[in-house]
């Protein structure tokens, strides 16, 4: 029997199964409600809503940059993050909250300052950076992260 991955769409949040194998293969899949691809190599802009299915019911870790537009470090990181999206997928879906738009989701992770990132899987933290890096950083520290 194949083993299917519960994966939250980039484009409107539905939540598909998907063939394990099939992404193991680099199979992006396309969602079943609105046919966007399930991974196109780009951060998710994620808001209260959609942050439950991404990061607590999708079977993929999502790594999540707590971001300000005011915030110059993390301007300086957003096409660091970008450019480690396309390395990281599909084994992990990476996110954007904005915590100006966000506060209630900033303040549920207790972020103080910004640009953090939390890898989470199933909602649970597992790993957390505060400060810029570039994409080759981002890339180690979340496999370095995974394989604890």
């Amino acid at each position: 029997m194949t083993e299917s991955l519960i994966l939250a769409c980039p484009a409107c949040s539905t939540l598909n199964r998907f063939p394990r194998e099939k992404l193991d293969a680099g199979n992006a899949g396309k969602c079943g409600r609105c046919g966007a691809p399930l991974f196109a190599g780009h951060s998710v802009a994620l808001d209260a809503r959609s942050f439950e299915a991404h990061a607590a019911k999708s079977d993929i870790p999502v790594l999540v940059d707590f971001w300000a537009p005011w915030c110059g470090p993390c301007k300086a990181m957003a096409p660091q993050f970008e450019k480690a999206a396309g390395r990281l997928e599909p084994t992990v879906r990476l996110a954007k909250v904005n915590t100006d738009d966000e506060q209630d989701l900033a303040a549920r992770f207790g972020i103080q300052g910004i640009p953090t990132m939390i890898l989470l899987k199933h909602g649970k933290e597992i790993a957390r950076q505060s400060g810029a890096m570039d994409a080759g950083t981002i890339e180690r520290w979340t496999r370095d992260a995974l394989a604890r």
